[in-house]
């Protein structure tokens, strides 16, 4: 299946093998900001409806790519397909973002958590997979992602997003042995997810922490890196005759990229907060690093989006090992000409 990849740069780059160029893709590049992912979005009725159908879900993964020569394609889902899978019941209030209706916050709760078979209770995400797979037919690589066991314990504890996490720090600080428990099934879950993916056609994965920069540099390696290390030491990491690549990204962790590259993961994520040619210099050439223009810099006029695009290009001081992105998704305001600028300034670059 991988093997006619009209366009493998994204593999490349992120095992640092020899590209012509740094080849892009776009955290949430398929979004809001896209008229065409509004329409169907409404068409789908609600967010899960649109997750929850594969043919919806692969109509708006390939909308980024019919509008942008774009060098990767990434699995349109949530984050939180797994805990939802485990019964927690997740919904999402307009304006409010997701909601979990029965959150976990005993030892006794988390026990009884089942962890989901991906091919059963997900199977609408494999059937996407499968299908997007189709659809692309070897023009790029697919990107298939999971969130971090830390970040989706943050939900499940909390029961919705947080500024503070005030339960999930009690029990990680109160009851320890708890969130370990939690943290252990979440990570199972996770792995057989992803290599789940994998085995349907995902060409290379990315593990989303958001909220591992919450952390203290101890409670980071204990309870967000050991896990994200589990998962890395569990994947897949060969298909169709070829590496599957892992990417880790720690929002807010530039502190720890030297930690994150000990995991084994083959390319590292940055947010805007660290600049690529310091992440480089202390990371040598053991990871590929993937990123980091500041989203927000898409509001900006187009001569201000190449420059700043390019400054980032430059920044990277090695021949191969740059995957060009933004620091973390795309906002929903960005118009989509500015889009265009960054895409083309990546595609037009050579070092």
């Amino acid at each position: 299946m991988s093997q006619n990849l009209k366009n493998d740069l994204l593999l490349r780059a992120q095992l640092r093998e020899p590209v012509e160029r740094p080849p892009i893709w776009i955290m949430r590049q398929a979004g809001r900001y896209l008229p065409e992912y509004r329409e169907t979005r409404a068409q789908a009725g609600s967010f899960m409806s649109l997750c929850q159908n594969p043919e919806l879900a692969c109509e708006v993964t390939m909308q980024p790519l019919r509008r942008f020569p774009l060098d990767a394609a990434i699995l349109f889902s949530d984050i939180l397909t797994i805990p939802d899978a485990m019964g927690l019941g997740l919904y999402f209030e307009t304006g409010e973002g997701p909601r979990f209706r029965e959150p976990v916050r005993t030892l006794e709760a988390i026990e009884n958590l089942p962890v989901p078979d991906p091919e059963q209770e997900l199977r609408y995400v494999m059937d996407a997979v499968r299908l997007i797979r189709r659809e692309l037919d070897g023009q790029v690589p697919l990107i298939g992602f999971a969130g971090s066991p830390w970040t989706l314990a943050t939900y499940m504890v909390e029961g919705q997003g947080s500024r503070d996490f005030a339960e999930t720090k009690r029990l990680m600080y109160g009851e320890p042995q708890a969130m370990h428990a939690l943290l252990q099934k979440v990570a199972t879950a996770v792995t057989d997810y992803l290599n789940a993916q994998i085995r349907a056609g995902a060409q290379s994965v990315m593990i989303f922490d958001t909220w591992g920069g919450s952390l203290t540099p101890r409670a980071y390696r204990e309870f967000s890196l050991a896990y994200m290390q589990r998962i890395v030491d569990g994947l897949i990491r060969e298909n169709d005759g070829r590496r599957v690549p892992v990417t880790l990204f720690t929002k807010g962790g530039g502190a720890w990229l030297e930690m994150m590259a000990d995991t084994g993961a083959d390319a590292l994520g940055l947010d805007w907060t660290i600049e690529i040619a310091e992440a480089s210099r202390r990371v040598g050439d053991r990871v590929a690093l993937q990123g980091n223009l500041d989203p927000s810099v898409l509001y900006a006029p187009e001569a201000v989006v190449r420059e700043e695009t390019q400054r980032v290009l430059d920044g990277f001081d090695r021949e191969t090992g740059h995957v060009f992105n933004l620091g973390h998704g795309i906002h929903p305001g960005i118009d989509p000409e500015r889009v265009a600028a960054m895409v083309d300034t990546v595609t037009n670059y050579r070092r």
